[in-house]
């Protein structure tokens, strides 16, 4: 796997330990693999497709309440499930300007609109489908371009 700054050769550089909640509440340890690149010195962290970045929470249990579906079943209090719908509605425009970025960047194609009331699901869904998984098909590319912003509210002060 190639360094996503500069195409450089990885090396394993160790594993440190992250932890995630589970839609049904429990918690779960992962060990993720810390990657170094030999060009250009970075250290890269591989992201699992649970994972959303700066989230504790698995992703699937995000994406259920982003989509409105029955919220019930995810082991959240309220509100949790409203910063993640606030976060969303600040977030998904940000995304949707950087997969565009990388499209044109990689000349890629993009299938066309063809609903005509805007909606950030429907112009994400543009870029990476509507299936299942797509939060974390969102995410990946804009972290290995070093786009991904962090969480506004870890850095403002009361």
């Amino acid at each position: 796997m190639p360094c996503p700054c500069c195409q450089g050769a990885l090396e394993l550089f160790g594993r440190r330990r992250r932890s995630q909640i589970l839609g049904s509440g429990g918690k779960q340890w992962l060990l993720i693999r810390r990657l170094h690149c030999v060009d250009c010195n970075k250290i890269h962290h591989e992201l699992p497709d649970v994972l959303v970045p700066d989230k504790r929470h698995e992703a699937s249990s995000i994406e259920q309440v982003i989509e409105n579906r029955e919220s019930s079943s995810v082991s959240a209090d309220e509100s949790t499930l409203n910063r993640w719908r606030a976060w969303f509605a600040w977030w998904a425009p940000y995304a949707c300007g950087c997969l565009e970025a990388l499209r044109q960047r990689f000349f890629l194609c993009v299938e066309a609109s063809s609903s005509p009331t805007p909606s950030a699901l429907r112009d994400l869904g543009r870029y990476v489908g509507n299936a299942g998984g797509w939060l974390a098909r969102t995410v990946r590319p804009i972290a290995n371009a070093h786009l991904y912003v962090a969480t506004r509210s870890a850095w403002m002060s009361t």
